[in-house]
């Protein structure tokens, strides 16, 4: 009866507000409930401390530090094989290793570089920034590792396809527990985090990306007094056909989009950002002085170092997903008999994202100031009015660069969630046919909901996936530690 009058007084409400509001209406409880589970603080030192938070800082610290320091030591090396320098014929794999990295990508350079940055600098100052690349630099070293291992764990489960590949933090899950006699363990925590990538992919992958990119298309079409002001629901139904096209031809569909989409949609954006920053070049010098000092020595003292450094790590990780195993779902699926090498590319995916585009973004902001006075939350529409202080038509470059980045990160989500979703169901033609429709309905909630809602929603569903994951990592450490050594020795 209760449940029934709480239906019966939300349907009343939305009989008083437009579409767009009543969707908000509903979704709002879920988002809350489930971020006050995953985002449990803990006080330390008379702060707040993510507990989250802390354990994805120590698995790319630990592996940073016990592989040796191979995101700076190898880097070169990681270059030379998305080259194609070391690729052989023949080997097994559906997807190049430059599709496997853009399609990665896609699912990462997304709207976390450009409505993420302006989030962290929002919420935590210019100094949330420089924790951001901070976590980047060590966060290579997870996807390194995530990388690797999806590889080497990733099975042929069609026999009809041969070339079939499915991969990722499910299989070398079970991998893990199997070896040390818990395999029903195993298969329950990678079953945990299939379902988490399920809802990351409807939330990160998503929803979050259709709000941010309507909300780019209402900046550029009169602001809340414009037509579009209230269709985020329109704008849904049409990025749903959008993607739709896309998604039923499956993984080579969605990889030859992405390696079309993400270097030029990369290129667009840094040119245009860069293009901003030297039109306030005489600000470059003070920009990087105000986010060291921001991050480091802030006038407010040192509660405002543990503010930026969290919210920077938070948004630094939603951006480059660094130990919370995604990309080891599409890096699984490419041509290479070696898995550490695989390991070497994946690395390359957080410095792409963290450090070259969320810096530039970053810079944009600070330098011309946007950020002050801001009040609240505020994603893409800050970095909108940042583009808009130099160049008035520059939103309109924007909006174009936000479209493509939130296209290319929902079909890149959408494999990673369809790819869980038949590890707990098997390879049926019916089920991913579902996947694809509900997958498509969640663009047009994701178009008609607040931005405060879709980040705790999209931040819960994310990060719950790091849980099995790192503890994952930690077991395979040393497996992995050993592989390295023997790759290292064929190519010094």
């Amino acid at each position: 009866m209760a449940i029934g009058q709480k239906l019966d007084s939300y349907l009343s409400q939305c009989d008083e507000t437009t579409i767009d509001q009543c969707i908000d209406g509903f979704f709002k409880p879920v988002a809350k409930g489930i971020e006050s589970v995953i985002f449990y603080a803990h006080p330390i030192a008379g702060y707040d401390i993510k507990l989250i938070l802390l354990w994805l800082v120590s698995i790319s610290l630990f592996l940073t530090v016990y592989l040796g320091f191979i995101n700076i030591r190898y880097f070169k090396h990681g270059i030379d094989l998305v080259r194609g320098k070391y690729d052989k014929k023949g080997e097994k794999g559906e997807i190049s290793r430059f599709k496997a990295l853009t399609t990665s990508l896609s699912g990462t350079v997304g709207l976390g570089n450009i409505a993420g940055v302006a989030v962290a600098v929002s919420m935590g100052g210019p100094g949330a920034v420089f924790w951001m690349a901070m976590m980047g630099i060590f966060g290579m070293s997870a996807k390194f590792a995530e990388a690797a291992l999806g590889v080497k764990y990733r099975v042929y489960p069609d026999k009809s396809r041969p070339n079939h590949v499915a991969g990722g933090p499910m299989y070398y899950l079970e991998a893990a527990f199997k070896r040390h006699n818990q395999a029903r363990f195993g298969k329950f925590l990678a079953s945990v985090f299939a379902i988490c990538c399920i809802g990351g992919a409807i939330g990160a992958g998503n929803m979050f990306q259709a709000n941010q990119a309507f909300q780019q298309a209402v900046n550029v079409t009169g602001g809340e007094a414009g037509f579009m002001a209230d269709k985020g629901w329109m704008f849904g139904i049409f990025l749903a056909f959008l993607v739709g096209i896309v998604i039923i031809g499956g993984l080579k569909s969605i990889a030859a989009v992405t390696s079309r989409i993400v270097p030029l949609m990369g290129a667009i954006y840094l040119l245009s950002g860069l293009v901003v920053i030297l039109i306030n070049y005489q600000n470059i010098p003070s920009g990087f002085v105000t986010i060291f000092q921001m991050a480091l020595a802030p006038e407010a003292g040192l509660g405002a170092v543990i503010g930026a450094l969290l919210i920077g790590v938070q948004r630094a990780v939603f951006s480059n997903e660094a130990g919370i195993g995604s990309a080891a779902i599409v890096h699984s699926t490419a041509k290479t008999n070696n898995p550490v090498s695989q390991g070497f590319v994946g690395m390359l995916g957080p410095f792409i994202d963290t450090i070259i585009i969320c810096m530039v973004t970053a810079l944009v902001i600070v330098m011309t100031g946007a950020y002050e006075g801001s009040e609240g939350m505020e994603g893409v529409t800050l970095t909108s009015r940042a583009f808009e202080s130099a160049i008035p038509w520059f939103p309109y470059v924007l909006a174009l660069v936000v479209f493509m980045f939130a296209y290319s990160t929902m079909i890149a989500w959408f494999y990673y969630g369809v790819k869980c979703l038949t590890y707990l169901t098997g390879e049926k033609p019916y089920v991913e046919m579902a996947y694809k429709i509900t997958f498509c309905l969640f663009l047009i909630v994701g178009a008609s909901s607040a931005l405060d809602n879709i980040i705790l929603f999209t931040d819960s569903m994310v990060f719950a996936m790091a849980i099995p994951n790192v503890i994952g990592l930690y077991l395979l450490a040393p497996e992995l530690k050993k592989d390295l050594k023997k790759y290292l020795q064929t190519i010094d």
